[in-house]
């Protein structure tokens, strides 16, 4: 990467409409052009497989989905797609022989010409020259585990549940309504593995307005549910695990790489950047001043120091860096960490307690203090405005925004990367100062006073 020319990874904006392969691939393209932004050790792999420090950790760009780009959705469900695929592999050959291979050929979308109330029809795995159950169990991982730790003497799990019994839909119910719109009114296989796992799957991620509603097209929608309505293999998810992939590696991990380089947050960015202006305003109504003077030409040397300060923290705020903060490696700490663990029971409204099922309001009531439910696969939406951090921050002062608390960042690489573009803000400084500052002294003496 150059010194003098290296740039973050420029910002990927969402291509508008439902998320389809062919924008998965305009994504790949565009991010393709500036790979070297990237450094290795900040790959997708290592920020999905945790192997990044602070602040590029795999919980760091999850929070950035949640309240910076607003899709943690596509995060959530890849994650849990890996997740299923090892622990589906890991199954006894018994039950995985229930749920069939899903092949691409067959995954189109019912025509009109077909019967959706008939049972669906296996198609000859033999002519794809595949075996129907050729399977690898070399990966295992444990299926995931039920909150087994003692709940928290002030929650009464039972009395809760009860409350809300009434307004919570089975995922059954929401699997049922998902197939009827698009046209599916055949019934799953209830017998297959991991079916009432599948179940609640598609009623949190792909069934018309649930919780965490992937943006897919119709399309591709009716295809993922004609799928599951066969199998509960992963081939099923092939389509949309593609296009969810596609945009986490093409539009949402590059803008997140960019994001974490900066060290401000937005009021510090704004307020350095408007003192870098300051900066060289002030050296230039100096330079006026002297030119119009009759003191001497090398009194204008002064003007120097101020356009290289003003240049350089401009355009380091440009880039996102505070220079006062970067001496001492650190960053701001973000809005959401500034008020410690806020999420609980109480900051949910009523109308939340609809999409709340009782296995969600378990798993909220044992994990006590944590912040938020991001990391969750399964629980209410990802907004955020019921969090209590979101008013506190909103009545915050603005001079303690600007002057928000620093955390030291661990990460060596982000580190490094932020040190070039520092050095490449001094550079470009001092080559804009000097000719600057060449043109101010060589002006002709006016003499007015």
């Amino acid at each position: 990467m150059s010194l003098l020319f290296y740039r973050r990874p420029d910002y990927v904006a969402k291509l508008p409409g439902p998320m389809n392969l062919t924008q998965c691939q305009i994504y790949v393209e565009r991010t393709q052009k500036h790979r070297r932004a990237i450094p290795p050790e900040l790959s997708f792999e290592n920020i999905i497989q945790n192997k990044a420090l602070p602040p590029c950790t795999l919980q760091d760009f999850m929070d950035y989905l949640v309240y910076v780009s607003h899709d943690a959705e596509n995060l959530q469900f890849w994650i849990w797609l890996q997740s299923y695929t090892k622990r589906f592999y890991a199954a006894p050959p018994s039950e995985q022989a229930l749920s069939p291979t899903w092949f691409t050929v067959e995954s189109s979308q019912p025509t009109g010409n077909s019967d959706p109330n008939q049972p669906p029809r296996t198609a000859d795995k033999s002519k794809f020259g595949v075996s129907e159950y050729e399977i690898s169990f070399n990966q295992q991982e444990p299926p995931p585990m039920t909150p087994t730790g003692p709940m928290s003497p002030q929650f009464d799990k039972q009395s809760f549940i009860s409350g809300i019994a009434n307004t919570t839909r089975s995922a059954v119910d929401s699997v049922e309504d998902a197939n009827a719109q698009v046209g599916l009114k055949w019934q799953s296989f209830t017998i297959q593995p991991f079916r009432s796992e599948i179940n609640r799957v598609i009623s949190h991620y792909l069934a018309p307005n649930s919780p965490r509603e992937l943006n897919l097209s119709h399309k591709t929608r009716a295809a993922v549910l004609h799928a599951l309505q066969h199998t509960t293999h992963p081939s099923a998810f092939s389509v949309v695990r593609d296009i969810v992939e596609g945009t986490l590696r093409g539009q949402s991990h590059p803008n997140f790489i960019r994001w974490s380089i900066c060290n401000g947050n937005k009021p510090r960015v704004l307020f350095v950047r408007n003192a870098g202006i300051a900066h060289v305003v002030g050296a230039v109504i100096l330079a006026i001043i002297l030119i119009l003077s009759h003191a001497s030409r090398w009194w204008r040397l002064f003007c120097f120091p101020l356009f290289l300060v003003g240049i350089s923290i401009g355009v380091a705020a440009y880039k996102g860096l505070c220079v006062i903060i970067h001496t001492g490696h650190c960053r701001n700490l973000r809005p959401w960490e500034q008020f410690g663990d806020v999420a609980s029971l109480n900051s949910f409204d009523n109308d939340d307690e609809a999409t709340l099922s009782t296995d969600d309001v378990y798993g909220m009531a044992h994990r006590g203090g944590k912040r938020g439910i991001s990391m969750d696969t399964f629980g209410t939406s990802n907004s955020y405005d019921h969090e209590l951090w979101v008013e506190k921050y909103r009545k915050k002062p603005l001079l303690q925004r600007i002057f928000a608390k620093n955390i030291w960042i661990q990460d060596e690489t982000v580190r490094l990367l932020q040190d070039r573009i520092v050095v490449q803000s001094h550079i470009w400084s001092a080559v804009i100062s000097v000719p600057l500052t060449v043109c101010v002294v060589a002006a002709p003496r006016v003499g007015l006073y």
